[in-house]
């Protein structure tokens, strides 16, 4: 969200699900959490001293425990007001320059642009003469092979493709759309990283730890 916020974007809809209580939580209690606060203890007030930076406004939406990608976004549908949407997931880092994802978009005339990323590698790269090791190296991400970054442009029309909460987004719909030549790809050669192990969460901290920080626009 601070990646789009960057960019010009400041409206969001969060499709809440699985721990929604711990995400409510988050944003109800952002201002207090992000700020120096001026507490009464006798009458009870709390009033932020300096409020945090941000100006968004978020819409938090109950789309069920269970529910599948597909499914979350169609229950997203009279929120989105029939206009073209971005869609990101919420498990990956990216510099990823929406708005120039945008204007492909627009260019394009298409239902859904993806955005193509290089994917990380899971392993060191090992560089031998005969059985010694004379180059080793971590690999962070690789240069070759496209997947689905999550970073979607959908036209509003693309919801009629979505067949309840069971249809999962990247099947069905996404593979219809591209049978029907509505599906283009944005290539992103910039960093893009996943969250999905604790290894990945553990690469990522390490990186901010040492001031590396490429998702951060």
């Amino acid at each position: 969200m601070k990646s789009y916020a960057s960019q010009g974007f400041d409206e969001f809809i969060v499709a809440v699900g699985y721990k929604g209580e711990v995400i409510k939580d988050f944003f109800v209690n952002y201002s207090s959490r992000n700020s120096s606060l001026d507490v009464d203890l006798g009458s009870g007030s709390i009033t932020p001293i300096e409020r945090q930076a941000e100006r968004w406004k978020i819409k938090l939406v109950d789309t069920g425990q269970s529910t599948l990608t597909g499914g979350r976004l169609a229950r997203l549908k009279e929120f989105l007001k029939d206009q073209t949407f971005m869609l990101t997931y919420g498990d990956a880092v990216s510099s990823v320059n929406v708005n120039t994802l945008l204007e492909f978009h627009k260019n394009h005339g298409k239902l859904v642009t993806i955005t193509a990323v290089h994917p990380p590698a899971r392993f060191g790269e090992l560089d031998l003469s005969g059985d010694q090791v004379i180059n080793f190296k971590e690999k962070p991400q690789v240069n070759q092979g496209w997947i689905n970054g999550g970073f979607f442009v959908i036209e509003p029309e693309f919801l009629s493709f979505i067949d309840g909460d069971t249809t999962i987004l990247e099947r069905d719909p996404l593979e219809k759309v591209a049978s029907l030549n509505e599906l283009m790809a944005f290539r992103h050669d910039g960093f893009w990283h996943c969250m999905d192990v604790k290894r990945d969460r553990d690469a990522l901290e390490e990186l901010w730890s040492s001031g590396v920080r490429p998702w951060v626009l």
